[in-house]
């Protein structure tokens, strides 16, 4: 039996052999509060090692969910506002700041509060989350009439791989229409632009889906033009975060394993311990920065196409205070990339960066503050079971080593 089979044994076994003592010793897990008990005078030999009672553990479990919780909100919500500066930066192509850094967002940002109020960064929210219930709609439904899997595991099989990525791509070509329509609500200026209704993203979407060979308004680009590069982002972004993410978790996972064997605390099983949740959670968001930093280029590109034709008026993030039209012409991703590099440099892919950085800042923080605050909370609520005392030993020996001062008077 290999040493990762040795951690996983528990104590229910009768711990008087040599050989059961002998694994003891080398096993470095987590002894539980149960298993202590039941063992309380082999332990005795074993003064430095640690063991968590049942509470502790689902204490940590109700931690480990609230902090995911607290991710999954700031990721689907609370990023929002951050979303919507960075696509205003990226789509103002004559923009002369590119706020590369969270610095320079601020005051802009303070005086479009001071002009439009307090929502003007979550001007499209609904539609959003509109349109990631579609997409979610649509990948189910196809994965019910058709024999392609709606989501895959390291040990899939290639053909199962094959489905599951052409499944993405046609839930992609699908949602394309509604993406690029909700996009133009959340960068259009609120104090330039009718407000938009809450079904107006399935109207805008049907006429872009509708228009086939090309739209109403002059130059906007056929949807055709656009699915290919939505798929080709899409895909690559999805499979891209999906290996992160693995990596990402294979390390961690390695890195909690030889930390708690050098402490000697290793839980029972790691593959299902609480601490397993927390790993995941900190995985995805490594995948996700990573993701969103290496595509952003590219997603620059995409949302500038989504834009053109469509006559929107956006706020002018180099002041703050007045808004301008988006004029563009081009033909096609390469033309834009093209022009894009031509007229703004390099940097110009990287406009609105800052908002980026902001946006995981205050991710990260929310994680690490809600953590702090249910690890207090819970502590309070549930107080710390002290460890028992181990057995007193009482034979003889130990009994002729008391200190004479307890002797009785009354004995000569």
């Amino acid at each position: 039996m290999d040493m990762a089979g040795q951690n996983n044994l528990d104590l229910d076994l009768d711990l008087d052999s040599d050989d059961e003592l002998g694994h003891l010793k080398a096993s470095k897990r987590q002894i539980s509060h149960e298993e202590f008990m039941r063992n309380r005078d082999i332990m005795a030999n074993f003064p430095n090692r640690f063991y968590q009672t049942q509470e502790e553990i689902i204490l940590k479990r109700r931690i480990g969910s609230g902090v995911a919780f607290v991710s999954l909100v700031a990721e689907n919500l609370l990023s929002h506002p951050f979303q919507v500066l960075r696509r205003q930066c990226q789509v103002h192509h004559t923009s002369q700041r590119y706020h590369l850094l969270p610095f320079t967002l601020i005051p802009t940002v303070y005086r479009l509060h001071q002009h439009q109020g307090l929502t003007t960064l979550w001007k499209g929210l609904g539609s959003v989350l509109l349109v990631r219930g579609i997409s979610i709609g649509v990948e189910d439904l196809i994965s019910k009439i058709t024999p392609w899997p709606k989501e895959i595991r390291w040990h899939s099989s290639l053909k199962h791989f094959f489905q599951h990525t052409l499944l993405k791509c046609v839930s992609l070509a699908i949602v394309t229409p509604f993406y690029s329509a909700s996009f133009v609500e959340t960068v259009q200026s609120e104090i330039a632009s009718e407000k938009p209704g809450i079904l107006d993203v399935f109207k805008e979407g049907f006429m872009r889906l509708f228009n086939w060979n090309g739209g109403a308004k002059g130059r906007m680009l056929p949807i055709w033009v656009l699915i290919v590069p939505t798929i080709t982002l899409g895909l690559s972004k999805y499979l891209f975060t999906m290996m992160v993410k693995g990596a990402s978790a294979r390390l961690l996972h390695s890195r909690f394993k030889n930390k708690h064997e050098a402490n000697g605390a290793l839980p029972k099983d790691i593959s299902h311990s609480v601490v397993l949740q927390d790993l995941d959670t900190t995985a995805s968001l490594i995948a996700n920065i990573a993701s969103d930093v290496a595509f952003y280029p590219c997603e620059t590109i995409i949302h500038r196409l989504y834009l053109q034709g469509t006559r929107t008026i956006v706020d002018n993030l180099d002041s703050g205070r007045s808004v301008l039209p988006i004029l563009t012409n081009f033909a096609g991703a390469m033309d834009c990339y093209e022009s894009c590099v031509a007229s703004e440099g390099t940097l110009g892919l990287y406009k609105g960066f800052g908002a980026l950085i902001m946006q995981y800042a205050v991710h990260v923080a929310l994680i690490q503050f809600s953590r702090f605050l249910l690890t207090e909370l819970g502590s309070l609520i549930h107080k710390p079971k002290k460890q028992p005392p181990l057995p007193t030993d009482i034979s003889p020996a130990a009994l002729s080593n008391l200190s004479a001062t307890h002797r009785s008077y009354l004995l000569p």
